[in-house]
């Protein structure tokens, strides 16, 4: 018979907290069930690896049209008839952007399958990163183009679908014991 070393109370046969004060035991067990690439960490893993996948290809379907038809050229180099500055100055912003989160991505996957504790801080970071980047490019585009509009039914649908799972994946990093059994290295 074992007994509580709280409030003394008797314990029930492999039980994990006394019935009477609440007290906690085998914790370390709880903790070793709780580690690992399990449970919702699945579905952040498989985010993980597609989002480099889906960044890749949403750059490729907005640039490559512009590089194979020499617009590129026209909207970014001073010479061109069709420059403007502020246009090619978003334009290159939003790729570099791109690529800088395609490589934070990468390195996401890393941290990921290596289980880093850096890992949910960076994951964190680029839902939010990601989520800012909306309104900004939204705004930057509509004071260039004013007769488009900033907030149409497209950026808004995107804008209220990051901050959706921005909060429900943001919120998991910050309270799951699984996240903070699993990323230890």
């Amino acid at each position: 018979m074992q007994v509580c070393k709280k409030c003394n109370s008797e314990l029930e046969e492999n039980s994990r907290s006394c019935i009477n004060c609440g007290e906690e035991y085998n914790k370390e067990e709880k903790t070793n069930e709780l580690v690992g690439i399990k449970g919702w960490l699945i579905l952040v893993g498989f985010g993980v690896l597609l989002s480099p996948l889906k960044l890749f290809y949403e750059l490729s379907e907005a640039y490559l049209p512009l590089l194979q038809e020499d617009t590129w050229q026209q909207l970014v180099f001073p010479s061109s008839e069709g420059y403007n500055i502020d246009l090619s100055l978003v334009l290159l912003g939003e790729t570099i952007f791109n690529l800088l989160m395609i490589m934070a991505s990468i390195y996401l996957i890393y941290l990921f399958f290596t289980k880093k504790t850096s890992f949910p801080k960076l994951y964190i970071l680029i839902l939010v990163v990601s989520i800012l980047f909306i309104p900004i490019d939204a705004l930057l585009v509509s004071f260039i183009f004013p007769e488009i509009e900033a907030f149409d039914s497209d950026t808004v649908r995107e804008l209220i679908r990051s901050v959706v799972a921005g909060t429900i994946w943001i919120h998991y990093m910050l309270i799951s014991e699984r996240v903070k059994a699993t990323f230890v290295n």
